[in-house]
């Protein structure tokens, strides 16, 4: 290998590994935001939460004055309920624009709740009001929403609450009818306070469970990938490494080669030239692939792209990968009727070689590759007539040492393609054949490759 070559692809290698670097970090910055997210999921739960309190306060205000013509200082209560619906008014403005809602916001905003349910008692016989028992509500929500400081905060502070309502509010006048039953006007509100209770936390924290396991499944996805892209750096810099020690070794075969071409002994030889262009041709090969390796692990798109058509660049690979293979019967069809200009490079090249090389491998007899272009998308599908995918592969597409060859460090083709498809914004999928064999689809957006978008980038 050129030792200027040699230079610019390790040169591309580290800068591509630390753009990679940079990119875990935003997938952490991310994570962090799935979470937030969440959090206004569970911000928007409250609000409406606050909307059925003031319903549920206005109503009960208006069945005990006018029902049981208990007296109640409506002017001040009416005044906690007009700051409670103001609030609400404001969170609501807030919430609609912000989407991101932190541990603290969610604390002020319970404790916000705590006071307003505080005030109303104070107004309305303090703990001898059944409804005191709301404030489990309000605990158990912040168990549910909140981190464990914050929980044990609001553990403390309406119980701070209801110690301040036994001492300073004045007892709810009812009739010492407790030992009625059920004809007490005491435990009927307490039955209602038990199944409002009931009733809100098993509709609420339904919900709220599903945002955060919808949260959850999400980080866990990002935490995935971002390991998933630490191992790809690992393996760049690994294949950095034995690239750049193959790379004097077969300069030092190559230059062997063409001083026995010139040799008189075997330039005499017809054979001997023809075993040796053979040798020259592999050895090529073989400086190609380890290239390869280097520009697809870690050279920045663009520094080895090529500009061309999605037609040409198809053709001219099946045409090359057909000529350097094994295959019995190589089936292509190009069924692109627009064509356009595009801007492919060696990592993409390589990661369609690999889903023909692993169909290759498990159908050494047949073959086939078809190119669609559907509106914004290019299509590629490879598939082959051996065995197909084992039930556990499909589930696990993409993940790295998912292989059916029981190589040691084999299963890393399916990886690298799937996350070069993916860092192009594309997909792949895999199914097996009813007739037998496998299928694996291609997916990559036009807008990935075409020279308007490269253009864009400084290409």
């Amino acid at each position: 290998m050129p030792m200027g070559s040699t230079v610019k692809v390790k040169m591309a290698s580290k800068i591509d590994i630390l753009a990679n670097t940079d990119n875990l970090k935003r997938r952490w910055t991310i994570a962090a935001g799935v979470e937030s997210a969440a959090g206004h999921k569970n911000m928007l739960q409250l609000i409406q939460l606050r909307w059925i309190a003031v319903i549920g306060q206005i109503t009960t205000i208006a069945f005990v004055i006018a029902g049981f013509g208990i007296h109640l200082p409506l002017p001040h209560m009416l005044k906690v309920l007009a700051c409670l619906v103001a609030f609400n008014i404001a969170s609501h403005l807030r919430w609609h624009e912000r989407r991101v809602a932190s541990n603290g916001e969610l604390f002020l905003a319970l404790l916000v709740d705590v006071g307003i349910l505080t005030a109303q008692l104070y107004f309305s016989g303090g703990i001898t009001n059944p409804f005191a028992f709301l404030f489990l509500l309000q605990v158990i929500l912040s168990a549910v929403l909140l981190e464990t400081w914050s929980t044990w905060t609001i553990v403390a502070v309406t119980s701070a609450c209801l110690a301040g309502l036994s001492l300073f509010s004045e007892p709810l006048a009812l009739p010492p009818d407790h030992g009625n039953g059920l004809s007490s006007l005491y435990v009927e509100g307490l039955l209602i306070c038990f199944v409002l209770n009931a009733a809100l936390l098993v509709f609420f924290i339904t919900r709220i469970g599903r945002n955060l396991r919808a949260g959850a499944a999400q980080l866990a996805d990002l935490r995935q990938r971002a390991a998933e892209e630490d191992h790809i750096v690992r393996m760049g810099l690994l294949a950095s490494g034995a690239a750049h020690e193959l790379g004097t070794p077969l300069a030092t075969l190559s230059v062997i080669l063409g001083d026995w071409r010139r040799m008189p002994e075997f330039s005499k030889n017809s054979e001997l030239l023809e075993e040796i262009s053979e040798m020259q041709a592999q050895l090529q090969r073989c400086k190609s692939i380890v290239s390869g390796i280097l520009l697809s692990a870690g050279e920045a798109r663009g520094e080895s792209s090529v500009k061309t058509t999605i037609s040409t660049f198809l053709n001219d690979l099946a045409k090359e990968w057909c000529a350097t293979r094994p295959i019995v019967s190589f089936a292509y069809e190009n069924r692109i009727e627009q064509d356009m200009p595009v801007a492919f490079d060696s990592a993409l090249k390589q990661m369609i070689c690999n889903v023909l090389d692993n169909a290759l491998e498990a159908s050494p007899q047949w073959v086939s590759l078809e190119a669609t272009r559907e509106a914004d998308a290019l299509t590629l599908v490879v598939t082959d007539s051996g065995p197909g995918f084992a039930p556990a592969m499909l589930a696990h597409l993409g993940k790295p040492y998912q292989s059916s060859k029981g190589r040691p460090g084999s299963g890393l083709g399916l990886f690298f393609v799937v996350n070069v498809a993916r860092k192009l914004g594309g997909a792949v999928t895999a199914r097996n054949r009813e007739q037998g064999g496998a299928l694996v689809q291609l997916t990559l957006p036009l807008a990935s490759i075409s020279l308007e978008q490269d253009a864009e980038h400084g290409d």
